[in-house]
């Protein structure tokens, strides 16, 4: 397969339709969240097709049975009337209908309808009415709103009217309340037990992350725990024994760089001994400032591969801290302004975090005339800001000084640009810490350099 077609395909896989996206943008983003949907959305759906289907056969078939129940009998007691018209037979109908069918029955001669209340009794009513429609040949009237638990239906005969009035639950069965109550209860219920089941489950998940991130930026988590799932204890273990591992290997790394050290300074310092006893020349006093730029570069070079993994972090009055860094440099360059809040504090490396400031600081000031130094907040961050009023660096090249052993001055010459290691090295202290460095331009007109760090 062509690369070409093997790079399309890949921009097709990474392509999703537009419907995907819209899910995804009112999908929770949480595990919690996520999680909660999977469990709540199917009980809803659950709950909505049963009552549905609860409705649609129980209900509407027992109460369809019910009224056509109650509209015969009452087709059946006008029919006993209208055939025993004395009254005495009326009134043994009357007494029947009381007895048997649990209808209190009265007859008004000459009597007419009262006015039906309008639009009271829903579905109920409607089918009181149908069933009605079809038992009864006479006009009728249906009151829903009778009395507390009746109802009541007149019917008009030619002689008067017949006033029925039946117990609702002749017409009624309340089992779809209790029902439905049921439904909705036991889905709240068995939603809570699932809400806390699921905090129990995800809390191993977040002190996992939390461990992993307390990691990443060199702290000991003597406080972590294998608990949770089968899964998450995996993973935790995984992660405690990849701690071990990067602790034995910086172990490893500082012992063999110490003996580097001592390697390579014991022959620098012969030769400077061997350089103090020679008569004083221009060659002399040549191979005396190489060597002095030989010990400078060891240094910068140890110290880059050396990293400060080692210190611990400790909490720290943050414009104390810059103030000594400002006050040093203010002895050689003395317009260097600060501004920093009174009472922050924030957890550090000290000698680290030191050694980035002092390097984006001197970085500015070997570039520029003036610089300045000050404080902000964002969003769970603080940013240290450093400004200067020199060249600045294009934008394009803003990422790329940041490669070790990269200097846009093209001489070799320490005084102007250094060896190259002063970005690179405050960038990893940066982002030991959980942060980073970042170049922009400067209100000043120059750079600005922004170590930003998670609070």
């Amino acid at each position: 397969m062509s690369k070409t077609s093997e790079h399309d395909m890949a921009i097709k896989a990474q392509r999703k339709p537009g419907w995907e996206r819209v899910i995804k943008r009112f999908l929770p983003r949480s595990l919690f969240g996520r999680t909660l949907l999977i469990v709540v959305a199917p009980t809803l759906i659950a709950l909505a097709v049963a009552t549905f289907v609860f409705f649609d056969r129980h209900w509407y078939t027992m109460t369809h049975r019910l009224t056509y129940a109650v509209a015969g009998d009452i087709a059946t007691i006008v029919e006993l009337l209208r055939d025993n018209n004395t009254p005495e037979g009326r009134n043994a109908v009357i007494d029947l209908a009381d007895r048997k069918m649990d209808l209190k029955v009265s007859y008004e001669s000459g009597g007419s309808m009262k006015s039906p209340v309008s639009g009271v009794g829903g579905p109920l009513k409607a089918m009181l009415k149908h069933a009605l429609d079809d038992r009864l040949p006479y006009r009728f009237m249906i009151d829903m709103r009778y009395m507390p638990d009746k109802v009541l239906i007149q019917v008009q005969v030619p002689d008067g009217v017949y006033t029925i009035v039946s117990p609702e639950r002749r017409i009624y069965t309340p089992t779809t309340e209790v029902f439905i109550g049921w439904m909705i209860g036991s889905s709240i219920l068995l939603s809570v037990i699932a809400l806390m089941f699921m905090r129990n489950q995800i809390r191993p998940v977040n002190r996992l992350a939390a461990a992993a991130e307390a990691i990443g930026k060199g702290q000991d988590v003597p406080w972590y725990k294998l608990e949770g799932a089968i899964e998450v204890r995996q993973a935790g273990a995984a992660l405690l024994v990849m701690h071990d591992r990067l602790r034995r290997q910086i172990t490893q790394r500082t012992a063999m760089l110490a003996g580097v050290s001592h390697d390579l300074r014991t022959p620098l310092t012969r030769m400077k001994l061997q350089l103090a006893l020679m008569p004083e020349s221009e060659e002399t006093k040549e191979l005396s400032a190489d060597i002095s730029d030989m010990e400078n570069m060891v240094e910068a070079y140890l110290a880059f591969a050396r990293g400060e993994e080692a210190e611990p972090v400790a909490l720290i009055n943050l414009k104390l801290f810059l103030e000594d860094i400002v006050n040093a440099a203010r002895r050689q360059h003395p317009d260097i302004k600060l501004s920093a809040p009174e009472d922050l504090e924030i957890v550090l490396r000290r000698n680290a975090m030191k050694r980035c400031v002092s390097n984006l600081l001197g970085n500015a000031l070997r570039h520029g005339h003036k610089a300045e130094v000050s404080v902000s907040f964002r969003d769970h961050a603080v940013d240290i800001i450093i400004d200067d009023d020199g060249p600045g660096i294009a934008m394009d090249k803003r990422e790329e000084v940041f490669r070790p052993f990269l200097r846009l001055d093209e001489s070799r010459n320490p005084t102007t640009g250094g060896v190259g290691l002063g970005l690179t090295i405050a960038r990893d202290i940066a982002r030991f810490h959980g942060g980073d460095v970042v170049l922009e331009d400067s209100s000043m007109g120059g750079l600005r350099a922004r170590i930003w760090l998670p609070v």
